[in-house]
């Protein structure tokens, strides 16, 4: 989504070029966030839509809501797209766990049922500490592109090249390293596997991050396009890594009646991750 958003920001900011370069009052940038935070609604609303009309999973229905007649439905409809909402009969229940916070504490009291949270908590956090500490400082590789800061005379061409150049920037990164990325984990995580793709992606990126952290002077003052040349392939290693699987992770590992709050707790230590980094 975040490489969908550089385009947007890219054609609304091409769209508002006239206006930028010919009011001085910057009234028209004003419009230009607005639209782009609003063109963000859109893929929103679509979710909640989607999410409000498509029937549950059957897992979900039998081991949360314990309908078992009403999961076989879901299962056909899976399997063969034919969904039906049974509510004329009693329904067959089954005897699972319920959800309750004793039931909580009881699971991940259990070094086998915690070691898998503790894990994908960690590594969402080290992922997110790393993923936006590089977007804060992206403009010297912007500079080494061709995209830096304008140097023009004029307020309103300065304003409308730097936030041009921006949006530039971020879309040849993005073409440079994220999409391939997500491709190659979705060509070979099903059959390479969840586990080494993530291991390999935190030491790739682990390995690049020591050059680029011990190396940024030397690298920056010889050859910033080296330097561009290893942040694209930090967002490569990011994407053909643990970007992408730390997204897939929490959903398959924890039980149904606890895996959205586990997955909630990975994404959490995940924001806070990002916090620290900011």
């Amino acid at each position: 989504m975040l490489r969908v958003a550089s385009i947007v920001a890219l054609v609304v900011t091409a769209s508002f070029k006239n206006a930028v370069l010919d009011k001085p009052d910057y009234r028209s940038v004003d419009y230009m966030w607005r639209i782009v935070i609003g063109i963000g609604m859109i893929p929103g609303l679509l979710a909640i839509y989607s999410r409000m009309t498509i029937p549950e999973s059957p897992r979900f229905t039998m081991d949360v809501e314990r309908n078992l007649d009403q999961a076989e439905s879901d299962a056909d409809f899976v399997k063969f797209g034919k969904f039906d909402i049974i509510e004329d009969r009693v329904p067959r229940r089954v005897e699972v766990p319920t959800a309750s916070r004793r039931d909580f504490i009881t699971y991940f009291s259990k070094w086998p049922n915690l070691a898998p949270l503790i894990g994908c908590a960690y590594s969402w956090f080290a992922l997110d500490f790393a993923f936006y500490g590089l977007g804060l400082n992206p403009s010297i590789i912007f500079h080494a592109i061709g995209f830096g800061n304008s140097r023009a005379a004029v307020p309103n061409q300065r304003a409308f090249d730097n936030m041009y150049n921006t949006a530039v920037g971020n879309v040849i990164l993005s073409i440079a390293g994220l999409i391939p990325g997500y491709w190659f984990t979705f060509a070979f995580i099903d059959s390479w596997g969840r586990k080494p793709i993530q291991f390999m992606g935190f030491t790739m990126l682990t390995i690049i991050f020591i050059v680029m952290g011990f190396g940024y002077n030397k690298i920056t003052s010889e050859n910033q396009g080296s330097f561009a040349f290893l942040y694209a392939l930090a967002n490569f290693f990011q994407n053909f890594g643990p970007n992408c699987t730390t997204f897939v992770l929490p959903g398959e590992l924890f039980p149904t009646r606890y895996r959205s709050t586990s997955h909630g707790i990975s994404a959490a230590s995940g924001k806070l991750g990002a916090v620290l980094a900011q």
